[in-house]
């Protein structure tokens, strides 16, 4: 693992003095100095955000916009298949979908979001990688796309079964949107975009606002008693238990989408048969495993005990075998489970639920079984 930069080299959200002042907990992510957790706590902030809603600053991610040279948005949208296998061109405007950057092996460059926004398309990438992908972007969209990276913007999510009734006092109009619904928006007189979407598990919205009035909105927001500010650590104990893949641990470059159990991601229009089969990179490798299966398959898994197993833990069939069928890529305690929660790879024929397999945690042996994903039901508003 390389070194983790040093203060002085990380990056700042515009919301990083909020942060401080509410007691977060600052930590280096993806380049970034963002709060892991504030007074409350891990567990608090993850059961809160169950019940009540929370505010996440996601602002280091990457949000970029795609615009047709042309001026017909139909033009950005048959570019950027070029580059994902997702129908892009079926994305209506005010909707948004769950998108894949792939190499020519089928391997996976990046997941983001892909908006319509009706003259052009929205996207949010991952902070880790955002910078690659606008030179992705760059290298094979640029005679049909001006692509323009929107780093004067903050990124806030507001997560949660109470999230719809909080934002509906700054507009009566978000109640009929829907899961995926996706556009501009005014917020407190604000020129927001606005996705009813976020990586939870739970109803709730991600904003995009200028990063010159983000303090004002997210002030506004934390003022309501159902919300609570909620930092990485929660982040990635909702999204574990919502069975939602982390770029750079669950998929990347080595797994293809069939192998991150993704497929359903790939509409009928670009899969073998449809109206705009392949023509994205690794489609021979992904149309393929589509037809014929592929030979590892992420799953979840659950341990016996309450000790969370963690990221890189070793797969054996039993409690004897030193054969490495597979590892952990994500895991920790699970608090809406009231227990630990992991995803992994296992070759495809171990992949279904209630397979046995082994671990191994601190020098013993720990049997865990695969489940289905994922661990908490999402309450998305569809």
């Amino acid at each position: 693992m390389s070194a983790q930069p040093g203060p002085s080299s990380l990056k700042q959200v515009p919301l990083h003095a909020l942060h401080v002042s509410r007691g977060g907990k600052m930590v280096p992510f993806a380049g970034y100095e963002m709060p892991v957790q504030y007074a409350a706590g891990v567990l608090k902030e993850h059961l809160h955000t169950r019940t009540s809603a929370g505010l996440f600053d996601v602002s280091h991610m990457g949000q970029i916009m795609l615009r047709p040279k042309s001026g017909r948005v139909e033009d950005a949208a048959a570019a950027l298949e070029r580059l994902v296998p997702q129908d892009i061109l079926g994305i209506v405007p005010g909707r948004q979908r769950y998108a894949l950057f792939t190499n020519e092996d089928g391997g996976i460059l990046d997941d983001l979001m892909v908006a319509n926004f009706g003259d052009a398309l929205f996207l949010v990438v991952n902070a880790a990688c955002k910078d690659a992908d606008e030179a992705h972007l760059r290298a094979h969209l640029s005679a049909t796309c001006e692509i323009v990276p929107l780093t004067d913007r903050a990124l806030i999510a507001l997560q949660g079964p109470k999230a719809v009734a909080v934002l509906e006092k700054l507009d009566p109009t978000i109640s009929a949107m829907r899961f995926m619904d996706s556009g501009p928006r005014t917020l407190l007189g604000i020129p927001c975009f606005v996705s009813r979407s976020g990586y939870t598990g739970e109803d709730g919205f991600e904003i995009s606002v200028p990063a010159a009035d983000a303090e004002r909105l997210v002030t506004t927001l934390l003022a309501d008693p159902a919300v609570l500010p909620i930092g990485l650590g929660a982040r990635d104990s909702l999204r574990l238990e919502a069975g939602l893949c982390l770029y750079g641990h669950d998929i990347d470059t080595t797994t293809t989408p069939i192998e991150g159990a993704l497929e359903w991601a790939i509409q009928k229009a670009r899969r073998k048969g449809g109206a705009r089969e392949g023509g994205f990179p690794g489609a021979d490798t992904i149309l393929r495993q589509l037809a014929e299966g592929a030979p590892r398959r992420r799953v979840g898994l659950k341990a016996e005990g309450r000790a969370p197993v963690r990221e890189d833990a070793p797969l054996f069939a039993d409690a004897s075998s030193t054969n490495r069928l597979g590892r952990v890529t994500s895991g920790g305690f699970g608090p809406s489970v009231n227990g630990p929660v992991a995803m992994g790879y296992v070759p495809t024929p171990l992949a279904s639920a209630g397979t046995a397999l082994v671990t191994e945690l601190r020098g013993s042996r720990l049997p865990m079984q695969v489940v289905k994903l994922p661990f908490v039901a999402p309450t998305y508003q569809r």
